[in-house]
């Protein structure tokens, strides 16, 4: 009865309740904005909160962490730009769709499609917390390290037309990510001996170059052509769209929570790996992926909402963090006096209920801020371009500036947005590249790591994956999606499919 109590405690105190809500709502447009990270703005408001009571503290981070993931698809859909790494696999099938005079579908389709994984990461916080963790606990470096291989096995999913050019693209991504400082041994590469680049290059200024700057370049070719007129007067999807999509959203969210519950991963592996799931298992997409396919809104959308959900998980039973915004969750617990971790599920359950309470709440929240303002926001598109390219540059630059409040990372966005026009131009996939940056330090370090364990033997790393049911397990997926994506497959199953 305590545990029910505590978890009604956000839904009887009005003043609880209305900072969940500003929360949320805040949440949504810093999460449209990019280089505006959620991570940032819940670190902004530990000094805000530092002298509240816990509960108003957490209550206003929950809304800005629940509003923000989901926030990020706003900008991704209307005018190419993430708002935040988790919304690049949005982007893919949302703007195609917003090109077509659709984004008030688009936008209340993701809408709608949050909500729903995001009830399914809090259902099994709450109900599977302890089960999912033990098993997130299993996952060695070996085992992150398969992961990583695993994401960017997801190359041919990113690639719309040759696998060869994403593989390029791919391949310049870790490049780009193993710039800088060596995080073990110290060492400079990739550097050139440029002060500047020890630091690395951030991988959003990569990120809001390579869509948002090469958006607005493309857009120059066509500034004389006339905006195309949205419809909105569909905006919720209908039931049987939801019930039609059930089954791919139900899937796509547990990849979700169980990304989201895996320490250092979060919700833009989870959004990316859904999204490259839902391509393999749909087999009659509404439209061809990556041209305003239906499926390629729900996977992401589900699996970077239910990530919130699941990182929490870890963060609540063993006081490790899921992703950056539970870390500093739980330095604003250790703030007010809690100690997050086995022993406050054991003396204190009431606060656990009270985040799942307020999870819950804030997802609420998301939906009716979600589906409200789709009119106003859809305008955007139907500016001329004359002014819509202004303000695409306008906001790249205020978004790379953001990030950490250096010109350097503006210049980078600048630089990475020209090569990004000349890859667009030239039929180079971007996707590959954010995704080969956002694995690259995934990859390096575990693999580092899993090599250091087994004394940089070879032969005991490969005994390692052959022993272990896990690692076993996701060695033989690797193998799989790699075979599935040889020419030689493609024309087996060609072949298979005429023959039926």
């Amino acid at each position: 009865m305590d545990a029910f109590m505590a978890f009604l405690t956000i839904f009887t105190h009005p003043e609880l309740l209305l900072l969940v809500g500003v929360g949320t709502f805040a949440g949504v447009y810093v999460g449209a904005i990019p280089g505006l990270s959620v991570t940032m703005a819940v670190s902004i408001l530990i000094s805000f909160t530092f002298s509240w009571d816990v509960l108003p503290a957490i209550s206003l981070m929950i809304g800005i962490y629940m509003g923000g993931v989901y926030g990020g698809s706003r900008t991704a859909i209307l005018l190419n730009i993430p708002g935040a790494p988790s919304a690049i696999a949005t982007a893919m099938d949302g703007y195609p769709m917003a090109q077509r005079g659709e984004a008030g579908e688009a936008i209340g389709t993701t809408t709608v499609m949050s909500f729903f994984g995001g009830l399914v990461g809090i259902v099994v916080l709450a109900v599977l917390a302890p089960v999912v963790s033990d098993f997130a606990l299993k996952f060695q470096p070996r085992d992150y390290m398969l992961l990583a291989v695993l994401g960017i096995l997801l190359v041919g999913s990113l690639s719309s037309g040759s696998l060869v050019k994403g593989i390029f693209a791919g391949a310049l991504g870790i490049a780009i990510g193993a710039v800088g400082m060596d995080p073990l041994t110290f060492t400079e590469r990739f550097t050139f001996d440029i002060p500047l680049m020890r630091g690395g290059i951030n991988f959003i200024a990569v990120m809001i170059g390579m869509f948002g700057v090469s958006e607005a370049l493309m857009q120059l070719h066509h500034v004389d052509t006339p905006a195309i007129r949205q419809k909105i007067n569909r905006i919720v999807p209908s039931f049987g769209t939801i019930r039609k999509h059930l089954p791919l959203s139900l899937q796509t969210s547990t990849i979700g929570v169980l990304i989201g519950a895996l320490p250092g991963t979060g919700g833009d592996i989870a959004a990316l790996m859904a999204y490259d799931h839902a391509k393999r298992v749909t087999k009659n997409p509404s439209r061809p992926f990556g041209e305003g396919a239906i499926e390629g809104l729900v996977a992401p959308e589900t699996a970077n909402n239910a990530a919130v959900g699941g990182a929490f998980i870890p963060m609540m039973t063993l006081g490790i963090p899921g992703d950056a915004v539970t870390a500093i969750m739980i330095g604003a617990l250790f703030i007010h006096g809690l100690n997050p971790g086995p022993m406050l599920m054991v003396e204190q359950p009431d606060m656990f209920w009270f985040i799942v309470g307020a999870l819950v709440m804030a997802n609420f929240f998301m939906l009716l801020f979600g589906l409200t303002g789709i009119k106003l926001f859809t305008k955007i598109v139907e500016m001329p371009r004359a002014v819509l390219i202004p303000l695409i540059l306008l906001l790249s630059i205020v978004g790379a500036y953001a990030v950490n409040n250096s010109i350097t990372d503006v210049y980078w966005m600048l630089g990475f947005g020209v090569f990004g026009y000349f890859m667009r131009h030239y039929g180079y996939p971007l996707g590959p590249v954010i995704l080969g940056v956002i694995l690259s330090r995934l990859l390096d370090d575990n693999w580092r790591r899993a090599i250091i364990s087994e004394r940089e033997d070879l032969g005991r790393f490969f005994h390692g994956i052959l022993t272990s049911p896990l690692s076993l397990v996701l060695f033989v997926a690797v193998i799989l999606i790699f075979v599935s994506q040889t020419p030689l497959w493609t024309k087996f199953r060609k072949k298979e499919t005429a023959s039926k």
